[in-house]
């Protein structure tokens, strides 16, 4: 028992890691701005996540925050982010391990234009198929969480209007691709469409389902 207890502990503390560098990414690549912005992992029954008004450089191994997946804080002495909410919607509705949520500039002006991300590019289906822009709602509120995850059903990211970007995955390091790759789309997106005079050709369904069914075989497994 105490041996599983003593691997319990470095399992979450490695998480810990991984969730502090996850968090430091975001913000030296410009997907945040300030304290803005989180991250969580779920690790077992519970979650560590980012937490509130602390800026990333300054997070050690001794901030760690976890809650548990009802939102009871189960460690740490400094409050989890306001964005709990949201982040205990996704594991509680998927199956997710990880999320990252960002306030990423082309994703966010996005935000404000359209109610989906037009399908420029054929990254698109890696996201499991257009992405939606959930509603305005105050940030930290169940009224946020219920809609991002309306945008989310069958998807693996979406859009927040007026806010940022929500991304899950299997791992930190896929929450954090889908994520920079959710805003690379946009950035596209809003530089084919400021071409006076043109706009930008977009694939259809038929041709995403394609590309869907072709990512199956992708990579190295």
């Amino acid at each position: 028992m105490l041996h599983a207890q003593v691997i319990g502990r470095i399992l979450v503390r490695h998480a810990w890691r991984e969730l502090v560098g996850t968090a430091r990414r975001m913000y030296a690549e410009g997907l945040v701005v300030g304290t803005s912005g989180n991250v969580s992992v779920r690790v077992g029954d519970h979650v560590l996540i980012t937490p509130t008004g602390v800026a990333y450089d300054e997070l050690g191994d001794d901030d760690l925050v976890a809650v548990d997946l009802r939102g009871r804080q189960t460690e740490g002495a400094l409050k989890p982010t306001s964005e709990l909410p949201m982040h205990l919607a996704v594991y509680g509705n998927t199956d997710a391990r990880a999320v990252v949520h960002t306030h990423a500039v082309h994703a966010t002006a996005v935000s404000t234009l359209v109610p989906e991300l037009p399908t420029v590019h054929y990254a698109t289906a890696a996201l499991g198929g257009p992405v939606r822009v959930a509603p305005y709602a105050l940030y930290g509120t169940a009224e946020l969480a219920a809609g991002m995850l309306r945008a989310l059903a069958g998807r693996s990211a979406c859009l927040l209007q007026n806010h940022g970007t929500v991304a899950h995955g299997a791992g930190l390091a896929q929450a954090y691709e889908r994520t920079a790759q959710l805003e690379w789309m946009c950035r596209v997106w809003l530089a084919a469409s400021s071409v006076p005079g043109l706009s930008p050709s977009l694939l259809s369904a038929d041709q995403l389902g394609e590309v869907a069914e072709k990512l199956k075989g992708y990579g190295q497994g």
